[in-house]
């Protein structure tokens, strides 16, 4: 059967938002602790961006080589602003823990070009981009807004289906046509 697109876009939503499953509730809430934690505390390093983007820009960005740093620099910023609150909430978390992970990953970047491989100047990026892989590949969690649209995504398809079933049902009573006899030999 052929989806159409508003079935499709359903079928991707679902799967975007759809976390990684464990029953194991002492799993999701610990799951969950580690979204809320680690979306507050990156919040600050957005804000501290924008106090002065120019030095940000001109320190990190423009000391990479990378072009136009400013731009570069407020799409950090607002990364972190935006972001890390939806990965906090469990809202669209895997686009938002992509967008964090590749922040932490220039800023990795940045302190392997700055220091080398200095495991304390370090630290603080990888453990930020760890966290943010984990959730870009498994999710927000089963006590996340992500799983809420998920679920009801899924209704929402169930439904459709179930119409569509009940739609063609009709229209195949209504023809007239006899129903298909099962082959005998």
């Amino acid at each position: 059967m052929t989806l159409t697109a508003p079935q499709r876009l359903l079928s991707l939503g679902g799967l975007a938002l759809k976390p990684n499953s464990s029953a194991n509730v002492p799993f999701q809430v610990s799951w969950t602790i580690l979204r809320i934690v680690a979306g507050i505390v990156m919040i600050h390093n957005g804000l501290d961006k924008l106090t002065n983007i120019e030095s940000f820009a001109e320190a990190y960005v423009a000391y990479l080589g990378f072009p136009f740093p400013i731009t570069l620099s407020y799409l950090a910023a607002f990364t972190e602003l935006i972001g890390a609150p939806l990965v906090a909430l469990g809202l669209f978390t895997r686009p938002a823990a992509l967008g964090l992970f590749f922040t932490m990953g220039v800023a990795m970047y940045h302190h392997i070009k700055v220091a080398g491989f200095s495991i304390p100047y370090l630290e603080l990026s990888a453990l930020y981009a760890a966290t943010f892989l984990f959730f870009w590949v498994n999710g927000a969690g089963a006590f996340s807004v992500d799983a809420v649209l998920a679920r009801f995504m899924a209704g929402v398809q169930r439904n459709q289906a179930t119409d569509q079933r009940e739609s063609l049902e009709t229209a195949f009573q209504r023809s007239g046509l006899p129903e298909a006899e099962t082959p005998t030999r």
